[in-house]
């Protein structure tokens, strides 16, 4: 198909300095390891920023920081890599933290965070940056939320872009497990949900071990109307209204797996930000989370549009 010029895209969310630590020997409890140790910028909303910018798609990021440091840091390079910003500062608060912890094979050990500053904000954050952005967002705009967000904030947010005639599309991620649960009560108004095998087990209060069909259908029965579900190497999963499209994922020699589920995202955005439908667009995701996948960190220098091998 001929592409349009892509639309313009608000990612709400996790702004996170992280620090990745790749060890050189498997990683054991209780002792030090070995590693090279890297820092930038992260927290989905804002890895889909940067994507999205790579991928020559206009983004706009709404998020909170501290008055530290950090902030200044993740704003001056945020800025310089072209992402639009609308930062809020939260006084007395530590930017958000997350260190990952990875064995030589690109595997993630452990992980943890450091979300206060956005775990514990009051539901009301970002109303004012958030109805000046859907006064001038087009009709087409496409919204992306992550689960990072409180609770009581995504309810907010959802419901004020879906109250709106220029909402645009309203797409989220679920991020982790843990954080999946949060999405509960907006499932219904999400034109699309991107998700792994965990996190819909957490969803739909099913065991791990749930067969796909399953899962799909407890998905479905949750409020869903479309859904993009991934599984490690298994093929992924697009439910649109009833019907159930398969993608196989494009083999990859994995240097580090941060990032991929927030590339395959992004990906799929940059896509439908063209104007490809989401059986046409999960391609493009697939694409690009095997190009992370063969990258340090959740964003590759080699990341672009032309880059994107679709078949």
């Amino acid at each position: 198909m001929t592409t349009s010029p892509p639309i313009h895209v608000v990612s709400i969310g996790a702004i996170h300095h992280d620090t990745l630590a790749h060890a050189t020997i498997p990683i054991h409890p209780e002792t030090s390891t070995p590693a090279k140790l890297n820092s930038r910028p992260g927290g989905v909303a804002t890895n889909i920023a940067r994507a999205l910018t790579r991928l020559n798609v206009p983004t706009h990021l709404i998020g909170t920081v501290g008055t530290d440091a950090a902030a200044d840091a993740l704003r001056e390079q945020l800025l310089q890599e072209g992402v639009k910003l609308s930062l809020v500062p939260r006084k007395g608060f530590a930017t958000g933290q997350y260190i990952a912890l990875h064995d030589p094979d690109g595997g993630l050990t452990a992980a943890c965070v450091d979300d206060r500053v956005l775990s514990e904000a009051p539901t009301n954050l970002f109303d004012d940056v958030l109805k000046n952005l859907l006064a001038g967002l087009p009709q087409d705009g496409i919204l992306f939320l992550d689960a990072n967000l409180p609770e009581a904030m995504l309810l907010r947010l959802t419901e004020k872009i879906s109250g709106t005639t220029s909402g645009g599309r309203l797409i989220a991620n679920a991020v982790s497990d843990a954080k999946a649960l949060r999405l509960s009560p907006v499932l219904s108004l999400l034109d699309c949900l991107l998700l792994n095998r965990g996190e819909a087990a957490a969803i739909t209060g099913s065991s791990i071990e749930t067969p796909t069909d399953d899962l799909t259908m407890g998905l479905a029965n949750r409020g869903l109307h479309r859904f993009v579900l991934t599984d490690g190497a298994s093929d992924v999963l697009l439910y649109e209204e009833g019907e159930v499209f398969k993608f196989a994922p494009p083999v990859a020699d994995i240097v580090d797996v941060t990032g991929a589920g927030d590339a395959l995202t992004a990906g799929t955005i940059a896509a439908l930000a063209r104007g490809y439908s989401y059986k046409e667009a999960v391609p493009y995701g697939l694409s690009a989370a095997a190009l992370i996948l063969r990258s340090t960190g959740a964003l590759s220098k080699d990341l672009s549009w032309e880059a994107l091998q679709v078949p």
